[in-house]
């Protein structure tokens, strides 16, 4: 199989078309990348024991995969190197992807404090939120520092509006204009969207006039604060499937691996978020 080639510093930067938001399906079946144009997000962990690349039919981003990092471990242990190398890999046989978020330090307060949530155990960072905010920064700027070249996405974290705010002066304060990033992911608004918080969050970010990725969005939340966005991911689709009935001809348990259902799922909540916000764009290839 031919390997692209292509250097990350020959190309744009890969950030949605203006006046338009890039939805991606979430997923973690990465031979997807070969089925579908659609856009798709994945984790990079899903690459680690790749043996058969599949080149990629469409757009796609890298999840640094922070989330379950810090909840099952309370700590990174993946080095930044490793990251970065990692992420040099999927470029070279997958294709150029738009961009990868960088390994940032979530501040939701079951990530922090731990414990047992939804059934889910997190061990906890115990550490406070201005610490996951240095964290944070300080891992973009080693990363730019290993990979100047490479589309790594600065993420803001907190807990608030001022808290985020902060975290803007952090980056301001190590030199790096947020403004000028092709996409600014919004960490810790997962379980925030479609409340009066998490708009209150997204609205005061979007303010900066930064062009921001929303981590794991759903239908509320698009239709709440999606026209802020210059793009967003989500899973929703997966726990969707697996309450409902399967496809027509399908003869799997649920359909919650299944590729088809996905893309009908993100049919259905594009049309319903262009319904919910009359003269919303959406990029063409979205």
């Amino acid at each position: 199989m031919t390997q692209p080639t292509t250097s990350p510093r020959a190309l744009p930067a890969g950030a949605p078309a203006a006046g338009g938001m890039r939805f991606y399906l979430t997923t973690h079946k990465r031979h997807w990348l070969r089925l579908t144009d659609v856009p798709l997000f994945l984790k990079s962990e899903h690459f680690d024991r790749a043996v058969k690349w599949d080149v990629a039919r469409g757009p796609y981003a890298i999840d640094s995969g922070g989330f379950m990092e810090l909840k099952n471990r309370g700590t990174w242990t993946r080095p930044p190197r490793k990251y970065v190398d990692d992420l040099r890999r999927i470029w070279e046989h997958v294709g150029p992807y738009d961009w990868a978020a960088q390994q940032d330090w979530m501040c939701e307060s079951a990530i922090i404090n731990g414990g047992t949530f939804q059934g889910q155990h997190f061990v906890g960072t115990r550490l406070s939120v201005a610490e996951h905010q240095r964290r944070t920064v300080q891992n973009f700027l080693e990363l730019r520092s290993l990979a100047p070249d490479l589309r790594i996405a600065p993420v803001v974290q907190g807990d608030c509006v001022p808290a985020y705010e902060h975290c803007l002066e952090l980056y301001d304060k190590a030199g790096v204009d947020l403004r000028r990033e092709p996409v600014v992911g919004l960490g810790s608004v997962c379980r925030l969207q479609s409340t009066r918080k998490g708009a209150e969050i997204v609205t005061a970010m979007a303010a900066h006039g930064l062009r921001l990725h929303g981590f794991g969005f759903k239908i509320l939340g698009l239709e709440r604060v999606g026209h802020l966005l210059a793009s967003a991911d989500s899973a929703a689709w997966s726990s969707h499937a697996r309450h409902r009935p399967r496809l027509p001809g399908h003869t799997h348990k649920n359909c919650a691996n299944c590729i088809d259902y996905a893309l009908k799922w993100r049919e259905r909540v594009l049309d319903a978020y262009l319904t919910s916000v009359p003269g919303t764009a959406l990029e063409a290839a979205a």
